[in-house]
């Protein structure tokens, strides 16, 4: 299985006027657009999903936990085919699938229904040990989290715990714009390398450096890459 391409002919710099058929959710713009560009090389150059595989059983998961922003998601999903462009237009309205929350139910492409800060780290978790119980060595499990979310208990007892079990099909990307109340001396990479993953910072506008640190080598050990992003983007 390949990754997925952009059939529909929509190139990165298309995603502004994507994005800009979504009105009604402004507050959470500054959460939408801190993720677009680490979406755009997700599922750009890295993720084995496409919309003819995206019930397929060895397709990569992409779990986006930020549920709360979620319009650079659906402009990225109608860049790559997985939902048709004229949809964005409807965005929030009553008989539109493209709710203020994804709905996994809804949106094809979607994974899970999300949106409750500190939700998709466990999922991700339970994904990849389902996975693994059934055989399934190769799809890989992405999960997309804020760092404000890491204010959460559930993400540490779920980074802990894959730590210690070894889940290397496993990855995380915190966006991080200086959102979260708490933090670590050394910062957040560094609460994840002490629970015994690979974990690396980046850039989150730089593609270059997002795809390398997207695919660096991490055997036996879970993957975390931390995406500074400014907190006026």
């Amino acid at each position: 299985m390949t990754h997925s391409t952009a059939d529909t002919g929509l190139r990165h710099e298309d995603l502004g006027a994507l994005m800009a058929r979504m009105t009604g959710a402004e507050k959470h713009g500054p959460a939408a657009t801190s993720t677009l560009d680490v979406l755009w090389v997700l599922y750009d150059r890295v993720l084995r999903v496409t919309p003819a595989t995206a019930t397929d059983p060895g397709r990569d998961r992409f779990l986006l936990s930020k549920g709360h922003g979620p319009m650079a998601y659906y402009a990225v999903l109608a860049a790559k085919g997985f939902v048709p462009v004229e949809w964005l237009s409807g965005f929030g309205g009553y008989d539109s699938p493209l709710g203020h929350h994804p709905d996994r139910t809804l949106v094809p492409g979607v994974e899970i229904g999300s949106g409750s800060l500190g939700h998709g780290l466990p999922l991700a978790v339970g994904s990849a040990l389902g996975l693994k119980a059934q055989g399934l060595d190769e799809p890989a499990v992405w999960t997309l989290i804020g760092d404000a979310e890491l204010d959460e208990g559930s993400n540490h007892e779920a980074l802990a715990y894959a730590g210690s079990a070894g889940l290397e099909r496993l990855h995380t990307v915190v966006i991080d714009n200086d959102s979260a109340t708490h933090g670590w001396r050394g910062g957040i990479a560094s609460r994840f390398e002490a629970a015994g993953w690979s974990a690396t910072t980046v850039d989150g506008r730089d593609h270059a450096a997002l795809y390398a640190a997207f695919t660096a080598a991490h055997p036996g050990r879970p993957h975390a890459v931390v995406a500074r992003v400014e907190k006026k983007a």
